[in-house]
């Protein structure tokens, strides 16, 4: 990651070549952990000036219609916050010319009471691309990171670190909103939501923002008349920290059972589904009563789809006219913000049922009649990036246009876990709600357990790599390594759900490959090497796993690369490492890493006595060391407890529980081994 100075800048383009779509993080921390401020996000033309409502972003108002930005939410960590950004840089309007990222405060806090205040922008797949600290932070209550902004056909980076004492007011000021003054004195005054701002926009009234932080309420409003009052909703609430965020702990209270046959009563019960359809019907009503009922929850998993933040309501078995037919989609999602309608079809499949094009065609085209902005199919699969769950036809001559968007059900418990877990929610009862879904998801009987098949086409491939019989171009791998590619998103989720991370694949293709092309070339050297390989990274960590799976010997490898430091001794970098180590199993494989090649090597139960064992011979310098555990895989599908899918989600939940965690401040990198 390359680090900048205030007022310097950067070419996104020349640092990845996946920089089409980044994750911005602001961060920062103080001493007793109390800080927080607010991330607000402003589109502006190439006249600096905000065009209207939807150029400003924030946490009422946290996504874009066409997806170009998306607040991702509030992390807190051991001292403070982490706030994410996603910005998909293709989907931004050609009117904008810059994004400007920053945060304000409320109440009489300043930014110099915080510390370690920060921004990092990294690409699609997580790497880290660009950090820049502010360091100069003090009476301010409003401060400007950095911006994204155009430079022909590529987009560039500035550290910009630029504060204001008069707080989002003056910010707004800045970018071509206009405020009222006594309006947003009395509310800093009285640290209530009450100010009212408008943009400087003629012949036009629209609401830009409504922030019941410092009282500064950004509006726009015809020429000569005054503010937009901030809408009744809005007012009179005090501070929203993720300090008083209700959690639930990871272990349960001891039980009150006589013996473990006793089981505890449970809101969504699932024993008596019998059949795929009444596992359909369960499974969406309580999804979409849950969704309803939390809005964190609900917001969470509509945003993605262009749904905006308002008042939502959930129906399920609702008829609607199709020809001499009604349809009966599972699922009805609406959404009302400012008397607008936001409304998708939901289709529902559970227990591994694939989806059916012919029925989701259906739906596409009642919605699309009807007005309806979206389609949401939800099943086990993953969805895959270029691979379509469902092949539909979209009539070009219908000016309606309807968006269609898929969801997994291991998305869906990741979701929840990760507030429940650990960004939280409003109160106990909400929490509690998002707990039984959790554990009706969870349940053998829900038929929502995720991806869990490797498909038809993996036992013939398996059988032919073992016994070298599969020939090069065998159809059956590509749909083989698609099933990888699903498995390793589906790890990712249940990883990051664990750790209240985002846990992502690591794809090291060029931007703007194919998918489809690069799968190809991942069969062809599945056929001929008998691996399966990827590679992962947990959002805000260094260190990338490497998963491989090898089809001939039977064997899962989970690998991370270590660099030494630099500037000490060779044997006290080893003796550091062991130390690390010292929870990490048994069987661990360490490697030595030299320039060129690779050093001496064992097992960690034969290092910890003389780790000078490690030390590389003939005074080749010391580069790293490789980190390896190795799993036999299972031979099933994937459906049973000695499946395929089970063993590399263990290995992976093994791996980094067991090591990765311990390496504390030593930072890993990719292992690449060809």
């Amino acid at each position: 990651m390359q680090e900048i100075s205030k007022g310097a800048n950067v070419s996104l383009t020349a640092l990845s070549e996946d920089a089409g779509a980044v994750v911005v993080s602001l961060s920062w921390s103080s001493e007793s952990g109390a800080g927080d401020a607010d991330v607000s996000v402003l589109l502006v033309d190439a006249n600096g000036k905000v065009r209207g409502e939807d150029d400003f972003y924030f946490y009422n108002n946290p996504a874009a219609a066409d997806g170009s930005v998306q607040l991702l939410g509030k992390t807190p960590t051991g001292s403070g916050d982490e706030d994410r950004i996603s910005v998909d840089l293709t989907a931004v309007p050609e009117g904008v010319e810059r994004i400007v990222v920053a945060a304000s405060q409320y109440g009489g806090a300043r930014f110099g009471d915080l510390d370690d205040l920060r921004m990092t922008v990294a690409d699609r797949s997580g790497e880290p691309l660009v950090g820049f600290s502010i360091h100069d932070a003090g009476v301010e209550t409003a401060f400007i990171f950095g911006e994204l902004y155009r430079r022909g056909e590529e987009w560039k980076f500035r550290a910009v670190g630029q504060g204001y004492e008069t707080g989002l007011a003056g910010l707004a000021t800045d970018f071509g909103i206009a405020v009222d003054e006594q309006e947003a004195e009395t509310a800093e005054g009285a640290g209530a939501a009450e100010g009212a701002a408008a943009v400087e926009a003629p012949e036009e009234t629209v609401r830009a923002a409504d922030d019941d932080r410092a009282a500064d309420a950004l509006v726009t409003e015809k020429a000569a008349e005054p503010p937009v009052p901030l809408p009744a909703h809005a007012r009179g609430r005090g501070p929203r920290t993720t300090k008083k965020k209700v959690t639930l702990p990871k272990v349960a209270k001891a039980s009150l059972a006589e013996n473990d046959s006793w089981r505890p009563a449970r809101l969504f019960p699932v024993p008596a589904l019998k059949s795929d359809k009444e596992r359909e019907v369960r499974a969406t009503s309580v999804l979409l009563s849950v969704m309803a009922q939390v809005p964190e929850f609900g917001r969470r998993l509509t945003a993605a789809f262009g749904a905006p933040a308002g008042r939502m309501q959930t129906f399920t078995e609702v008829s609607l006219p199709h020809g001499d037919t009604p349809r009966r989609p599972d699922g009805v999602i609406r959404v009302e913000r400012a008397g607008k309608l936001w409304t998708a079809l939901v289709e529902t499949k559970t227990n591994g049922n694939p989806l059916k094009a012919e029925q989701v065609q259906q739906y596409m085209d009642i919605a699309a009649r009807r007005g309806y902005e979206a389609v949401i199919t939800l099943s086990n699969d993953v969805a895959l990036e270029g691979a379509p769950m469902v092949d539909v036809k979209i009539d070009g001559r219908r000016k309606h246009k309807v968006s269609l968007w898929h969801l997994s059900w291991a998305e869906v418990a990741h979701q929840a876990q990760m507030l429940i877990r650990h960004e939280g929610v409003g109160n106990a009862s909400h929490a509690w709600l998002l707990q039984e879904l959790l554990e009706y998801l969870r349940h053998e009987q829900s038929g929502c357990h995720g991806f869990q098949n490797m498909g038809a086409a993996w036992v013939p491939v398996r059988k032919g790599i073992e016994d070298e019989t599969l020939a090069f171009d065998d159809p059956r791998a590509v749909e083989v390594v698609e099933s990888w590619e699903r498995l390793i998103r589906q790890v990712c989720l249940r990883l990051g759900g664990e750790l209240g991370q985002k846990a992502l694949p690591v794809q090291r293709a060029r931007r703007g490959s194919d998918p489809q092309a690069r799968r190809t070339a991942a069969a062809q050297k599945l056929c001929r090497e008998g691996r399966l390989g990827a590679e992962l990274r947990v959002d805000g960590a260094s260190s990338v796993i490497s998963v491989t799976a090898d089809l001939r010997t039977g064997k899962v490898r989970t690998c991370v690369d270590v660099p030494a430091p630099t500037g000490s001794y060779p044997l006290t970098t080893v003796k550091r490492l062991v130390r690390l180590l010292a929870e990490a199993p048994a069987d661990l494989h360490v490697e030595s890493l030299v320039e060129g090649g690779n050093g001496p090597r064992g097992t960690l139960e034969r290092l910890r006595p003389e780790p000078g064992d490690l030390l590389p011979k003939g005074g080749a310098a010391l580069t790293g060391f490789r980190l390896s555990l190795i799993k036999g895989m299972g031979s099933a599908r994937g459906n049973t407890e000695s499946g395929f899918i089970r063993s590399v989600d263990e290995a992976v939940d093994r791996f980094h529980q067991g090591v990765v965690a311990h390496l504390g401040p030593v930072e890993a990198r990719a292992g690449r081994r060809g």
